[in-house]
């Protein structure tokens, strides 16, 4: 993400299935939370998600959105109850594996009692039927996200760390990425974007259905849909499919359009530097709305808001940090929301040298114009919960990524890019990790170092 970020919460309808004949001893409910001690109540424990299945229908008039979410998931204890993340959304029905199930709503969480218990190990289905009026969710300290009603008759989900769960039922933290097919029906004449790559498009009856499918597993904040007056423009990159929307009140040759235009060209050097892109498809979507400030690296399609080009300059910088993230933050994704500089840090690193490559100031001379300047107090590596999108996370990452790569030289901090992406390509990854593999490709007991770069409170020195 860049700059702020904002959470999100909507409501669902979910079905659950694969239980046992009744309910044995030592069957328990799944936590109502995954322990994060960031955000306690954040996703739920006792069952991991495959994948969430999608078809829905969006009526702007009434800003009414319903349907079915068909959730497939691996029971990891022995569950008796489960629960989902899920916001300002009523079920109506729920069933898992077939058999109806019971549910109670508890603030933003979908309580599911299927008929029976799932043992350990049992892969199961839970099918919700759901809709309402989806809003968004709210954090005092990092602002409103989730699903925002637009003018254009459209809407919009997005947001971080956050959002999922305001439309549709889901187990809402990054340590459980699933698959995403979407199945979104609109009136005509609204154009649909998600993640991944299109699918077919039926029409009927004044509403057209169109169809997203993101095969690779995503972090639950990283999904989104945007609904409304857009200009598509669609194409292929290295033999996958490139889609770039623009809202139709920009003009063609806007900054915003001259700026993702560049998606290819960025994919293509960040590739050398990070390894091959990590995903199906790419592209990027630009978003009119007073109330998205920010950009946002939504799985293989990020959004950045309009103010990003508001100079109607010509912005790659943006584009390279989002598009950083698909290895760092996307691929490669969080355990906790403690260590998220390793997204944004090596996101704002990417920044430094894609200025480099085009031409500008050298890597070396941002981190120096930075390392003097910065406010040492605030750490990165464990910046707190209100301070996830604060300066230490970017800019303070960034200055670590740099110094580490001054300590253990170019040949060992490039192989550890690739290394990192490609060893942990589709899953997540914490801070320890990154220390593990730094200290095994180079060598070096670098535990002093990142102690010093990302937790103290004074100047550390430049290796």
């Amino acid at each position: 993400m860049t700059r702020r970020v904002l959470p999100a919460a909507l409501a669902l309808l979910v079905t659950v299935g694969a239980c046992t004949s009744g309910s044995a001893p030592g069957f328990q409910p799944g936590a109502d939370g995954a322990g994060d001690p960031y955000f306690p109540r954040y996703g739920n424990g006792g069952y991991d998600v495959a994948g969430y299945d999608l078809d829905l229908r969006y009526d702007p008039r009434s800003g009414q959105l319903g349907g079915r979410a068909t959730i497939t998931a691996t029971a990891t204890q022995d569950l008796s109850r489960l629960n989902f993340d899920l916001a300002h959304l009523t079920a109506s029905r729920i069933t898992v594996d077939g058999a109806a199930a019971t549910s109670r709503a508890d603030g933003n969480e979908l309580v599911v009692t299927p008929a029976a218990g799932i043992p350990a190990g049992r892969e199961f289905t839970v099918v919700v039927d759901y809709a309402g009026v989806p809003d968004q969710l709210e954090n005092k300290a990092l602002g409103n996200g989730g699903w925002i009603r637009t003018s254009d008759g459209g809407g919009i989900a997005l947001g971080q760390p956050e959002s999922a769960s305001t439309w549709y039922p889901v187990n809402d933290h990054p340590s459980d990425k699933a698959t995403l097919k979407l199945a979104m029906t609109v009136p005509d004449g609204l154009e649909v974007i998600s993640n991944g790559v299109p699918g077919k498009r039926d029409s009927k009856d004044g509403w057209t259905t169109w169809r997203w499918a993101e095969d690779a597993p995503m972090a639950s904040y990283l999904s989104t849909v945007v609904i409304g007056q857009y200009r598509i423009t669609t194409g292929t990159h290295g033999g996958q499919p490139m889609i770039i929307a623009v809202p139709e009140s920009m003009p063609a040759t806007s900054a915003a359009a001259r700026s993702l235009a560049m998606t290819g060209e960025i994919t293509d050097y960040l590739a050398s530097v990070f390894g091959p892109y990590p995903f199906d498809a790419n592209g990027g979507v630009v978003v009119s709305d007073s109330r998205i400030g920010y950009a946002l690296e939504t799985q293989s399609r990020p959004v950045y808001g309009h103010t990003f080009f508001a100079r109607d300059e010509t912005n790659s910088g943006v584009v390279a940090h989002e598009l950083a993230h698909q290895w760092f933050g996307d691929s490669v994704a969080l355990r906790r929301w403690a260590d998220i500089w390793l997204n944004e840090g090596f996101a704002t690193y990417a920044e430094w040298l894609w200025t480099e490559h085009a031409g500008g100031e050298t890597a070396q001379r941002q981190f120096e114009r930075s390392y003097a300047s910065f406010d040492w107090r605030q750490p990165a590596g464990d910046p707190g919960p209100e301070r996830i999108f604060g300066a230490a996370v970017y800019e303070r990452g960034a200055l670590t990524v740099h110094a580490l790569r001054r300590t253990i030289g170019d040949d060992a901090f490039f192989r550890l890019l690739k290394t990192w992406t490609s060893e942990h390509h589709d899953g997540n990854a914490d801070t320890a990790a990154m220390i593990a593999l730094a200290e095994k490709l180079s060598g070096k007991d670098l535990d002093a170092f990142f102690q010093s770069w990302l937790y103290g409170t004074t100047m550390p020195p430049v290796p």
